[in-house]
């Protein structure tokens, strides 16, 4: 799966701008020759989110490395070599191990034998269920984002009928929503993608939101998803039925020309894919709806409304406002920022460059190159970072960092900071944050200093108090003249599921059993009182620290899966997680993020509701994750069966 075909490269220029230790471990696998794993060729250790592309190794050592993959591939094209069987787990961790530079825990291969391609995610039947039982389950899919789409695919591996509804006029989610100017990625595109769906053609190694758009539509074309999916349709209210074992799902759909319908439908289970991040935080700021100009929220972007000539006023400076701004400051006649607090962020380093001819050309044409590159982002991205926001209790200063890791990344992120900011010592102090490094989601600097020190941008760190007329006034009182004013205020994570309304075994709302903004979940998929739902980005399986959600996605639909299997098999009328497992797992996530940056006492977040707990970011490692949700369970559940009367 590619994106635009681009013109082919030249292959030694290729190798020459190639990764030499994902070079060796292409060597070490098709040649399975231990020479490529041993000194002098062992890459050095590299903790840099992209690595150092020599490894550490001499000249000559690089440049043996490159002649004899060169070999390698003219034998593989002549036939004189054949492409060897996957190494064993022993093996696969040798090599991961040289790869790194540093020992790969054991743990870590299945998993990164799944994310390489090198092992088989999905789940599959451990025995076959009666084919008129199966025939006859239904399961609906609330959302066709990217855990959506995963769902159906895996469902339809299962042969398990479904179907996807999505309240949007095309898939995507969030995809499909935001179009703010320079929407993209902050997680490498070869690690946020499927690991059944690799697309060897990325043009950057970030992707903007067209192209992350365009891979999600060839995902679901190619996969023949497409069919199963109903647009401008949206679920509105769940209420399970004791008696018939079933959900009652009522849907409102807004296509048709005679304005929205609605219609009620039966599901033996429904699992919901709709996303923490789905619903705009709509500020409650007085006088905004008296505004004269025009107004919008980030991820409700207004593309008829022309910026050039404008006041605009931008409050909020999260991760959306990082990414817009310096677009709207190049077109606007001044851009007032109103910050609350400020945020960290990392140099670009490879954020605007794109992925080169060369680059591409190595990632299909090479046998296992794209495995090898994805797995170091992987390691990267992902656990690498975990222990740099846990307490040391032994560490002096902990109103600044967490350790003394995370007192170094303060340190190089201050430096990167001052730098871009050493000719304005005015802004450097209002842009330093004071609370440690990951208390909120690294940002990737998207030209936000450099924007901040144009002519027409000021920046604002009183809050907003009010709206008058056409003018901003800040709580100092100052008055502040626009005429758009854009809202990057976030959205409503803490209001899981948004206004779909959920009644359970009990009759009663699932916003009841959730009030306060308090959302939980036993592996962040399942809710005692209400059988056979299943939530897919659920509470705490965010990620804050590092690693791709559709990592997790995988993770979440091939336990769900599990479930659905073992009801099937089991001639299962309904599953319901159990309280005590339930409430003993949230124990577990609440004691472990009472040691996580995340409830650092200096600091505001949306990760966190009004009384402090953290229910959005997962605190497990990924391999913890993937190892808890790798076989479903049904100790953990409540069962009922179905009678013999009513078998299918």
């Amino acid at each position: 799966m590619t994106d635009s075909p681009r013109p082919d490269a030249d292959r030694d220029s290729a190798l020459a701008q190639a990764s030499v230790p994902t070079l060796l471990m292409c060597l070490a696998q098709i040649t399975q020759d231990p020479r490529w794993l041993a000194p002098p060729l062992r890459p050095k250790r590299d903790i840099a989110i992209f690595a150092e592309p020599s490894g550490g190794l001499s000249p000559e050592a690089q440049q043996t490395v490159r002649q004899a993959l060169a070999q390698v591939l003219d034998e593989l094209a002549s036939g004189a070599r054949q492409l060897p069987p996957t190494p064993d787990p022993e093996r696969l961790q040798a090599m991961m191990s040289c790869c790194l530079g540093e020992p790969l825990p054991a743990e870590y291969v299945p998993m990164a034998m799944e994310e390489m391609g090198f092992a088989d995610r999905r789940l599959h039947w451990q025995g076959d269920p009666p084919a008129a039982r199966r025939e006859a389950f239904r399961v609906l899919v609330i959302g066709a984002g990217f855990s959506g789409l995963c769902a159906a695919h895996r469902l339809q591996q299962l042969a398990i009928p479904f179907e996807v509804i999505d309240k949007n006029a095309a898939l995507g989610g969030t995809w499909f929503e935001n179009t703010y100017p320079e929407a993209g990625v902050d997680t490498p595109n070869h690690f946020y993608s499927y690991s059944f769906a690799p697309n060897l053609g990325w043009t950057s190694n970030y992707a903007k939101r067209d192209e992350v758009w365009r891979y999600q539509q060839r995902v679901a074309t190619d996969l023949g998803l497409l069919p199963h999916i109903r647009f401008n349709t949206e679920a509105t209210h769940l209420q399970w039925h004791e008696d018939r074992q079933q959900w009652q799902v009522e849907m409102v759909g807004t296509a048709d020309s005679a304005g929205s319908s609605s219609s009620r439908r039966w599901f033996d289970a429904v699992i919901t894919a709709v996303g923490q991040l789905n619903r705009p935080k709509l500020t409650t700021i007085r006088g905004l709806d008296s505004f004269p100009g025009s107004h919008w929220h980030s991820a409700q972007w207004r593309h008829d409304v022309p910026l050039a000539g404008q006041d605009v006023a931008l409050i909020g400076t999260g991760a959306s406002a990082m990414q817009l701004l310096r677009s709207v400051a190049g077109q606007a006649r001044s851009v007032t920022v109103f910050q609350r607090s400020p945020q960290w962020a990392r140099p670009p380093q490879d954020y605007h460059g794109s992925v080169s001819t060369e680059a591409q050309w190595l990632l299909q044409h090479v046998p296992y190159y794209y495995a090898w590159y994805r797995f170091g982002l992987m390691w990267r991205f992902g656990d690498g970072l975990l222990p740099t926001v846990r307490r040391d209790p032994a560490w002096p200063h902990p109103q600044r960092a967490m350790n003394h890791r995370n007192d170094s990344q303060r340190r190089q992120l201050t430096e990167y900071l001052a730098g871009e900011l050493a000719d304005r010592p005015d802004l450097l102090a209002q842009c330093l944050p004071d609370y440690p490094p990951y208390g909120k989601r690294i940002l990737i600097d998207n030209g936000w200093y450099q924007a901040l020190k144009r002519p027409n941008v000021r920046l604002v760190t009183s809050a907003v108090d009010h709206v008058d007329g056409a003018e901003i006034v800040d709580a100092s009182g100052q008055r502040h003249r626009a005429d758009v004013i854009l809202l990057a205020t976030g959205f409503e994570p803490g209001k899981m599921l948004g206004p779909l309304a959920v009644q359970g075994r009990s009759g009663v709302a699932l916003s009841t059993v959730w009030a306060g903004d308090n959302p939980r979940a036993y592996l962040g998929i399942s809710v005692p009182d209400y059988p056979n739902l299943f939530m897919l980005t659920g509470p705490n399986t965010g990620l804050a620290h590092g690693g791709s959600l559709i990592f997790v996605s995988e993770c979440q639909v091939r336990y769900v899966t599990g479930l659905l299997c073992a009801m099937l098999t089991q001639g299962l009328s309904s599953i319901e997680v159990q309280a005590d497992a339930h409430d003993a797992y949230n124990q577990r996530v609440d004691a472990e993020h009472a040691e996580l940056v995340w409830t650092h006492p200096g600091m505001r977040n949306w990760y966190r509701n009004a009384q402090g707990r953290v229910f959005s970011p997962m605190p497990w490692r990924l391999v913890d994750y993937w190892q808890m949700t790798r076989t479903a369970d049904l100790s953990s559940y409540r069962v009922s069966r179905r009678t013999a009367a009513a078998q299918p």
